[in-house]
């Protein structure tokens, strides 16, 4: 296989529900026919289809894993299951006329999910045994159903390209059936072996099986990773991600559209601190991967095709510096522990660290001082009500509290611009906006603004209006 020819690009899943708009815009546009090739696509789920396999993404409503995992719901999960295969052949009703195809399509991802449904069945008898314990099974359980979603997009995409005469070719790296538990380098290596990259267009399945278990460390995150080493094992010229959006100055539908303005470019380090708020351009470990193999990375809207999007490199510092993206988080808990005993004992913050580590909860900035720590962290309440209880326990001296806050931060690969920070605070009291904590890193890449949930928005448009919007003509220019 050449290396620096070509291109890896991901699909996202509200993309890959418009068939029409995907093929139009990202494989066929104004391409010739030979120019269709030397391209490698890593595509998600259909939108909705993980939230029903798993659980929902924002509402935590329970999916088929999800049932199955609460022993209390005995056979709920089956008839979830046969829900999800209405769902699911609904979708392919909408995508294909043929019936010939549908039949084709509605049949193999059918035999996927029976398939599943035995395996549960047998799975759940044989732990009816008290040697047998389900816990342990469950990561195993949660990564099979999600990798139906990425082999039923894939499949049906594949058999689309192929009625229109293109050399699309299945991929499937969710290891259905397979005997053999490979390192994902090694399984990514084996499966491109045989592909022809001038005269085939790999559709590629975003889950990948293998031995490390993509979801024990990325959870729903994992297609971002498959793409990521899809890039580097196959020594990708550029990675692409497609999304429904541009990755802009600030959001749309809180600023205005005609206020904000896609970034034309950025680097490595930027991603990752919207990665830290939850707003991933790639997640961090993916980029990571991209980033060493000096491989840029492209995000394009699928539906602006002609704008050529936003370019990520590591090496990239703006020409001046400037602030490039407003961005933040609501819903944050500021979990605040308070202990006099803390002053000159160095290891609290350790203790704090190794109860939100034992309860999976993330942590996305903290502050301290002599006797208090502030850890703020994404995650759900009942969560949070855990570690407290857990930090009465470690603490019993102290005095823990919580308070539901929004984080905003001012972000870009070069902010050390004089006075931002003047001008920033004195724009939010203009606003009435209380600023309840701050925090700057002398790497001068973001400030993070704690304020109270209420402000969230309008914390984002007073600073997108003072940081970035007397500036915006600067950031139409876009990377070629």
């Amino acid at each position: 296989m050449t290396s620096q020819l070509h291109t890896v690009e991901k699909i996202g899943g509200t993309s890959m529900s418009n068939y029409e708009a995907v093929r139009d815009n990202i494989i066929v546009a104004d391409r010739s026919k030979e120019e269709l090739y030397q391209r490698i696509f890593v595509v998600s789920a259909y939108s909705g289809v993980t939230n029903e396999l798993l659980e929902h993404k924002k509402t935590g409503e329970p999916g088929v894993y999800a049932l199955f995992a609460d022993a209390e719901s005995d056979w709920a999960w089956g008839d979830d299951l046969t829900k999800l295969i209405k769902f699911i052949t609904d979708i392919n009703g909408e995508l294909f006329e043929d019936p010939m195809l549908k039949q084709q399509a509605d049949q193999f991802i059918t035999d996927r999910i029976e398939g599943v449904r035995g395996c549960l069945i047998d799975l759940q008898r044989l732990c009816s045994y008290g040697q047998f314990q389900l816990e342990e099974h469950l990561l195993t359980v949660r990564e099979m159903l999600a990798g139906i979603g990425e082999a039923h997009s894939a499949f049906n995409t594949t058999l689309k390209l192929q009625q229109e005469g293109i050399n699309a070719r299945f991929v499937d790296l969710t290891g259905w059936r397979d005997t053999e538990l490979l390192p994902l380098d090694e399984k990514l290596k084996q499966a491109f072996d045989a592909v022809d990259l001038t005269r085939e267009l790999p559709i590629v399945t975003g889950y990948a099986q293998c031995k490390e278990g993509l979801m024990r460390t990325f959870d729903r995150g994992y297609s971002e990773m498959t793409f990521s080493r899809v890039a580097v094992i196959t020594e990708a010229r550029e990675a692409v991600i497609h999304k429904e959006y541009h990755l802009s100055s600030a959001d749309p539908n809180i600023v205005g559209a005609e206020k904000v303005v896609p970034l034309g470019r950025t680097n490595y380090d930027v991603a990752d601190q919207l990665a830290n708020l939850g707003m991933e351009a790639i997640h961090p470990r993916a980029g990571k991967g991209l980033r060493q193999s000096e491989i840029p990375l492209r995000v394009m809207n699928t539906f602006e095709p002609e704008h050529t999007g936003t370019l990520i490199t590591g090496d990239y510092v703006s020409e001046k510096p400037q602030v490039e993206i407003i961005a933040g988080a609501k819903g944050v808990f500021a979990i605040e522990v308070f202990d006099q005993d803390m002053q000159g004992e160095p290891g609290s913050d350790r203790r704090i660290l190794d109860i939100l580590s034992r309860f999976k909860v993330r942590f996305i900035a903290k502050d301290t001082n002599a006797n208090t720590i502030t850890h703020y962290v994404g995650s759900t309440l009942k969560h949070v009500k855990r570690v407290v209880s857990a930090l009465k326990e470690e603490f019993p001296n102290g005095e823990i509290s919580t308070r539901k806050v929004a984080l905003v931060s001012a972000i870009g690969s070069d902010i050390k611009v004089p006075g931002i920070l003047a001008r920033s605070v004195k724009v939010l009291a203009d606003e009435e906006i209380s600023v309840l904590a701050l925090h700057q890193c002398m790497r001068q890449v973001d400030i993070q603004f704690v304020v109270d949930e209420d402000n969230y928005e309008k914390a984002i448009i007073a600073l997108h209006g003072v940081l970035i919007e007397p500036h915006n003509h600067g950031y139409a220019i876009v990377a070629a």
